[in-house]
């Protein structure tokens, strides 16, 4: 272990911002593992302002058994020695606290300082990039590993990629991978509100996130067998899954190209801090079957009417989210303007329960490959579609990825990369993090391999 690194911290793991909506699920999960065989998590710590509420969080997380020994820490993310102190006492802090542009910083400055590792559960590119920016280099010197997107943004979406990536066997080759993303429940489907208030400010700030991009240099792309697809319509009857898709701004599509940035720098993947050799041969084995592509995400419905929720969505945060009373008006009424999509108090436990998602990847491309070179068809003659399916996406599939790649960074830190500001697709991907997110429920299938006609 790297000597910057604290030598004895207390704690195996800190949830910060456990007091809050995501974090108290968050904290429900991690329980699960707490002391159990086999789980790496022996020690764990809550953090935030409130210990009142921290505790109240604990108790419910641990219902109907009463809640374990677990420390309560008070941190503020406006408070930089108190989360040094945070720093200090664990080895991963998991970040629950957004929206991240707010109050993400801080923390991670006091971990890239520090050597402690970080996973949030943040869906911000302006945050995430501009993290990467300031505190890579930093972070790799003191050996912290610095990970955002752990939740559903953007773990599903990595893993998917690399799993439909995976299917096309040589000499076959995607030119283009899709997501098509539908919400599924039996009751009202509810997000939360840290998650409609990220994309207003989201909004707010894209012309910072076009400005930082154009100050960094330029990376090397990817090389994608074939011509670029078409755009294509904004809007879209999907036949091949029954629904009708709407292209999405979505953090996933700008996760899963820095992660393919990543892999081009580093075609057999990140190297492990210490790696034994059957470890070294299993990731470059891994990454040696992965294929780069196009990637896009839309949003499914059943009906047309359906999709009309998500325009209006779309429409209110692009028009208001530009000045600042229209971003107080979205703040002050989410509801309104999402058509009960968001709503301050977020969903009920029944709603949380009853939701679900499906994911299709829609993967195409070419049957051989090295036709392309020769000057043979260019046209996409191959499709591979799957899918994965999973439970509610912020309360439960969030919390799940989150503590998951949270095990595999205190059981494998060994052979994960020293430190620096990465995405977790490049990061886990040729980990056991598939294996894991299917033993809690979140399951990949291969639905189709078809010939395209002409």
């Amino acid at each position: 272990m790297d000597p910057t690194r604290q030598s004895d911290p207390v704690y195996d793991v800190v949830i910060l911002g456990a007091s809050g909506f995501t974090g108290k699920y968050v904290v429900r999960e991690a329980l699960k593992f707490l002391n159990a065989p086999s789980s790496p998590l022996k020690s764990l710590a809550l953090a935030g302002r409130n210990p009142t509420r921290l505790t109240q969080s604990l108790e419910w997380a641990a219902r109907p058994n009463p809640p374990p020994s677990v420390a309560i820490l008070t941190a503020d993310t406006s408070d930089p020695e108190s989360l040094r102190r945070l720093c200090r006492q664990t080895k991963l802090i998991l970040d629950c606290v957004g929206p991240f542009r707010l109050h993400g910083e801080p923390v991670v400055a006091a971990c890239a300082e520090s050597g402690c590792d970080y996973l949030d559960i943040c869906g911000e590119p302006e945050f995430m990039e501009t993290m990467e920016a300031k505190y890579h280099e930093r972070a790799a010197e003191t050996g912290s590993l610095i990970v955002s997107a752990c939740g559903f943004d953007s773990i599903p979406a990595e893993l998917g990629f690399l799993f439909n990536s995976k299917q096309w066997e040589p000499p076959s080759a995607p030119n283009q991978i899709e997501a098509y993303l539908r919400l599924e429940s039996d009751k009202r489907i509810v997000g939360n509100f840290g998650t409609y208030e990220s994309a207003v400010l989201g909004v707010a700030n894209v012309a910072k996130l076009q400005e930082l991009r154009r100050s960094r240099p330029r990376r090397p792309r990817p090389v994608i067998p074939g011509p670029p697809p078409a755009k294509g319509s904004v809007m879209e009857n999907q036949k091949k899954i029954g629904l009708w898709a709407l292209k999405l701004p979505s953090a996933d599509a700008v996760v899963v190209r820095r992660t393919l940035t990543a892999l081009t720098e580093n075609p057999s993947g990140l190297p492990g801090l210490n790696e034994n050799p059957d470890g070294i041969q299993k990731r470059e084995a891994f990454w040696s079957t992965i294929k780069p592509a196009h990637f896009g995400v839309k949003i499914t419905s059943h009906s047309f009417l359906g999709i009309f929720g998500y325009i209006t969505l779309g429409l209110s945060l692009g028009l208001l989210g530009k000045f600042s009373l229209g971003r107080w008006l979205l703040l002050k009424f989410p509801s309104v303007f999402s058509l009960g999509g968001f709503r301050k108090k977020g969903p009920s436990e029944e709603e949380v329960a009853s939701a679900t998602f499906k994911m299709w990847f829609i993967g195409r491309g070419y049957s051989d490959g090295g036709d392309l070179v020769s000057g043979g068809k260019t046209k996409p003659d191959m499709e591979i579609v799957t899918r994965i399916t999973g439970p509610e996406i912020g309360y439960i599939t969030t919390p799940i990825a989150l503590v998951q790649c949270g095990l595999i960074v205190l059981g494998q830190r060994e052979s994960l990369v020293k430190g620096g500001v990465y995405t977790p697709g490049i990061v886990f991907g040729s980990t056991d993090l598939q294996q894991r997110l299917e033993e809690n429920g979140i399951t990949f299938d291969v639905i189709s391999k078809n010939k395209l006609q002409d």
